[in-house]
């Protein structure tokens, strides 16, 4: 039987790099792993937060946010990155499944996939750049965004969501979650990360932004987990990174709106 602890140290070895030891990989251990993903990247998120607060040193927010952006990447090895580039890519491939898949295995990244990247991470810099304006509370809230984009993935592996034939991580961990408990991390953190952020950006506009960012996440979420589900033929590891940085960017942007 699966201990939630043996589901947090899976999670902080998929979602971090930071070493968590050998976990005995089954259905129960790996539904408490994305259940608990948000927890796994909390030390993750605190160092990404003390980066971004560097401005309170004089770091320009540019630059601040670049760093925080390139710890975060450094922290999940870059795998979501290379997640969404990879998805971007096998999505317009075109043609069939297995082509899709062939053009997602490949170790380079293609040009769809590296507009993607840039237009991405633009976006993402220039919103953490704004919310640095208001100092360490601004990077509180980045730190904040962290921990709530890697709830997305538990909705995208609930019951009778189908692995994409030769994903090792899609065997894994898709069709795991319970859909009664899918949204349960969103919602959470929703109102916490919700509540911070209306402290920490003395803004009401804040708190509700949150929840309309946690709606438009799930709903991005649905959306991509039925076009992949159409052009790979199921959600691999490839779909849950792009899910977490997208589920961060629509965090990011609405927070830079509040």
């Amino acid at each position: 039987m699966s201990s939630p602890g043996a589901g947090l140290r899976l999670a902080v070895g998929t979602f971090t790099r930071i070493p968590s030891g050998t976990v005995a990989l089954d259905a129960a251990t790996a539904r408490t792993a994305l259940l608990l993903a948000p927890v796994a990247v909390l030390p993750l998120a605190a160092l990404a937060g003390l980066v971004a607060a560097s401005v309170e040193l004089g770091t320009p927010p540019l630059v601040a946010a670049g760093l925080t952006l390139a710890l975060l990447a450094y922290g999940s090895r870059g795998m979501h990155l290379d997640g969404l580039a990879d998805t971007v890519d096998g999505l317009g491939a075109g043609w069939d499944e297995e082509r899709a898949r062939e053009v997602m295995r490949r170790g380079d990244v293609g040009p769809m996939g590296a507009v993607a990247l840039v237009l991405l991470l633009l976006v993402q810099v220039a919103a953490i750049a704004h919310l640095l304006g208001s100092g360490w509370q601004g990077a509180l809230v980045v730190g904040c965004a962290v921990v709530i984009s890697r709830a997305v993935c538990a909705p995208l592996c609930v019951r009778g969501t189908t692995p994409a034939p030769g994903s090792r991580l899609g065997a894994a961990f898709v069709g795991t979650v319970p859909p009664a408990v899918a949204l349960l991390p969103m919602l959470v953190l929703a109102v916490l990360v919700g509540f911070a952020a209306r402290a920490a950006l003395g803004s009401d506009v804040a708190l509700g932004m949150v929840f309309v960012a946690t709606a438009i996440t799930y709903v991005a979420a649905m959306v991509l987990r039925e076009r992949a589900t159409r052009v790979f033929g199921g959600v691999n590891g490839d779909v849950l990174g792009a899910a977490v940085e997208m589920s961060l960017l629509i965090v990011l942007v609405a927070l830079t709106v509040a």
